[in-house]
């Protein structure tokens, strides 16, 4: 008995010298600047925390989440990727037929007293399935024509979050998709191919837009041509990030969040609370957290035990990178505004958990490689 708990501690300590720590620390400071922007941008006199509450709660089930994730042999999610798909699909099409519509879209679930927004946790099902599926073929795709089974896979999520409509998780799919058949060794020709597909069929989807989806995509070409409507937004968010200066404004002293000029500070605009109160400096450490987070989860899948794991790891940094990209080029006007959460500080439950759940997995590929790469 005292032999066998010896030789499991041994194997704790094993693990826990092989975790990426510079990883987790990145994912930490994330959280804990974007709790500080949320109950920054939601405070008010009557209620002085603001969200922080309920964000803490968010960041516990996550941290939760992540450990459990990290713990769990990553190949046994692997081996259950037809249950984690299939959930995935069900939450999305019940979603479809009985979802709490909000803001004009139909993207969140009640389940009790939690309301979850399917979409988020569909992103990561969907990079299982895609992992495991490239991980199994005995040749990389090399044709058009093996794109089909991968296709096949993704169709079906970038479907029905287009019809509740949420064209930005939509890309996020399509992202995915595309950055793990690169990652596999897709020749640029038929990956060309592919987002000339993607290209030639967008003038399709523009009749299926909502009203506002077609006036959001305008506004962006053109922000003046709405100012008090579609644009204001983007025209806040402009102003926020540039009354922060250098230095910025401090923590819960930023005018244009304080108050209220700027809409949806918390979630879709959260950058643009950190550029006003942080300023420069603060915006530029954000990116430098994301970038030094991207390069450690790459560098996990350069060093992982086997494809499957290498896979699991591109489609988390494709993932954020994606939502990071976008995100903040909706805040500076260099992307439609299109309701993309940034990832680890926007506020939203399902968001944040569905992120930390990421870097859970590429901890469970770190702690299980043969060695560990610097």
């Amino acid at each position: 008995m005292g032999v066998a708990v010896t030789a499991d501690l041994r194997a704790v300590r094993r693990r826990l010298r092989h975790v990426d720590w510079v990883l987790v620390a990145c994912t930490l400071a994330l959280v804990a600047l974007g709790t500080a922007a949320v109950a920054s941008a939601t405070a008010t006199p009557e209620q002085p925390l603001g969200l922080l509450r309920p964000r803490l709660a968010h960041v516990a089930v996550g941290l939760v989440v992540l450990a459990g994730l990290a713990a769990v042999p990553y190949q046994s999610l692997g081996e259950a990727w037809k249950l984690l798909y299939g959930l995935s699909l069900a939450l999305l099409a019940l979603t479809d037929l009985v979802g709490r519509t909000a803001l004009g879209a139909q993207r969140w679930l009640a389940l009790g007293p939690v309301s979850l927004q399917p979409s988020e946790l569909a992103k990561l099902g969907l990079v299982v399935a895609l992992a495991w599926f490239l991980s199994r073929r005995k040749d990389p795709p090399t044709r058009f024509a093996d794109l089909f089974p991968y296709l096949v896979l993704a169709g079906p999520p970038v479907l029905l979050v287009f019809l509740q409509p949420d064209l930005g998780s939509a890309l996020a799919f399509v992202a995915v998709l595309l950055a793990m058949l690169w990652a596999a060794g897709l020749p640029r020709g038929p990956l060309a191919a592919l987002v000339a597909a993607g290209l030639l069929v967008a003038p399709l989807v523009w009749p299926l837009l909502k009203p506002y989806q077609r006036t959001r995509l305008l506004v962006f070409l053109n922000p003046s041509l709405d100012p008090l409507g579609a644009g204001y937004n983007l025209i806040q968010s402009k102003i926020a990030i540039g009354s922060g200066g250098l230095w910025g404004k401090g923590l819960f002293a930023g005018t244009q969040n304080t108050l209220q000029f700027l809409p949806m500070q918390h979630t879709d605009f959260v950058f643009s609370v950190i550029g006003e109160e942080l300023g420069f400096v603060g915006t530029v450490g954000v990116l430098l957290l994301f970038w030094v987070f991207l390069l450690r989860v790459l560098q996990v899948a350069s060093s992982a035990r086997d494809a499957f794991g290498s896979y699991l790891c591109v489609g988390v940094a494709s993932l954020v990178a994606f939502h990071v990209l976008v995100n903040v080029g909706m805040t500076v006007g260099l992307a439609p505004a299109t309701g993309i959460p940034l990832p680890f500080l926007s506020y939203g439950g399902t968001a944040l958990v569905t992120h930390l759940a990421g870097v859970g997995l590429v901890l469970s590929v770190a702690v299980r490689r043969p060695k560990i790469l610097f």
